[in-house]
């Protein structure tokens, strides 16, 4: 006989509250060790908090309330474990499509001619984004939950997310109705078309990237400057060596670590893009950590590979492949976002020709990627043709000129269009 107290978990010093953003379970769900418990979501990172025992779940707090940390926010009661145990599933798996139900032995008496069966409901998809919860609901009310949006994480559907198509649903006219409406309305005048909205509130990590982009525009004298870069010699680099990389290092080769590798021999080059101002002092770390934006479902997040400067090639694929997997399990810590000492964005995997990044304080500089276009160039007085990529330095301007900019971007240039310039370990 025992119960045991989910709390919630300190994930910083600076951090005192948080955001319990979403529960996987029920409230007298039977759960398993380790089994996922709740989304927790601060101003910084989005974890997933799991349970240190099995038994049932007593939920206190409901989804969407903030939390202090070490608060209790559910009770597990550990003597009903044995009681009836779950099938064993692994993390996060589809959980199994609702029975079938048996005919009765008993033949019911054959329906009027006039009445058709009613349709079959389609089956969720296994892709892991309905609990048994949400398959009952909408097995109840008839709904193919294929067409309910998911707003969880990782776009799970909730169970607020089959009300809300419901009362859409209900909303809409039926066909009889929209069949008898035979003359024109003019739209003006047609009560019936309501203009909504939907309000929500910002989430923790939503208002810190709004704070933290706010204060970069208003403390920093922020300016960017531009250079574009042929990229045939890396391209052609990747197409000889990505089938041998992959297989030594069971990562693939990208871009990203080419532009950490020339960034990095542009910072020892261009040392005040490296360093920030405190107080009245200007800071010179001798050492590169560099940060890497990555976009996810709640917020950009920036992961910092540390000491970069020290790692292969395959090893900055690998830090950036394991951190994009931490992101969309929500792993992620604070110690992964802290200490850079400046930062790569590459908003040319959404397609961006051209931008200007904003600086990620205290640092002094960040460098922007874009898309890769064949574009005409001139070449020994000949027009060719080239897949090219504009690149975008933002900069303090405080403690960085205008000449040290440009002569960042120049090494960048230099070394991604003559890579042999960089230590290749393939």
């Amino acid at each position: 006989m025992g119960a045991l107290d989910v709390k919630v978990p300190s994930v910083g010093e600076s951090v005192t509250e948080a955001l319990l953003a979403q529960w996987f379970k029920n409230d007298g769900d039977l759960i398993r060790k380790d089994e996922a418990l709740f989304v927790l979501e601060t101003d910084k990172v989005t974890l997933e908090v799991t349970a240190e025992a099995a038994g049932v779940l007593h939920i206190r707090v409901p989804a969407g309330a903030t939390v202090k940390i070490g608060e209790v926010v559910a009770v597990i009661d550990t003597a009903a474990a044995g009681a009836a145990a779950p099938a064993p599933l692994p993390h996060r798996a589809p959980e199994p499509r609702p029975p079938v139900v048996e005919a009765p032995s008993a033949v019911p008496p054959s329906p009027p001619a006039s009445a058709p069966p009613p349709p079959a409901v389609p089956a969720a998809p296994d892709d892991g984004r309905f609990s048994p919860s949400v398959r009952r609901l909408a097995a109840e009310h008839r709904l193919d939950p294929g067409l309910i949006p998911g707003t969880g994480p990782g776009g799970r559907v909730t169970k607020g997310d089959v009300h809300l198509f419901l009362e859409q649903r209900d909303r809409s006219p039926a066909p009889a109705a929209a069949a008898q409406a035979a003359e024109p309305v003019c739209p003006p005048c047609d009560e019936s078309i309501r203009e909504e909205i939907t309000r929500k509130p910002m989430t923790p990590i939503r208002r810190r990237i709004a704070e933290r982009l706010l204060k970069a525009r208003q403390t920093t004298a922020m300016l960017t400057t531009f250079n574009d870069i042929d990229m045939s010699a890396v391209i052609d680099l990747r197409q000889r060596y990505k089938e041998g990389f992959q297989k030594k290092h069971g990562v693939s080769l990208g871009f990203m670590s080419f532009f950490i590798k020339a960034a990095i021999e542009a910072l020892k080059a261009v040392p005040e893009i490296n360093a920030y101002i405190d107080g009245t002092d200007i800071v010179y770390p001798h050492y590169h950590h560099i940060g890497v934006a990555v976009g996810s479902e709640r917020g950009l997040v920036v992961p910092v590979i540390r000491h970069a400067d020290r790692l292969s090639f395959a090893e900055l694929e690998q830090a950036i492949a394991d951190f994009v997997a931490r992101i969309k399990d929500n792993r992620l810590t604070l110690a992964d976002l802290e200490g850079g000492t400046f930062t790569i964005t590459n908003g040319g995997v959404f397609g961006s020709l051209l931008s200007t990044p904003i600086l990620n304080t205290p640092q002094s500089g960040i460098l922007g990627m874009h898309r890769v276009d064949k574009r005409p160039v001139a070449v020994n007085d000949q027009v060719v043709i080239r897949p090219m990529m504009y690149v975008a330095l933002s900069y303090d301007h405080r403690i960085v000129d205008g000449r040290e900019a440009v002569t960042f971007l120049k090494h960048v240039k230099e070394c991604i269009e003559t890579p042999e310039r960089i230590m290749m370990e393939i």
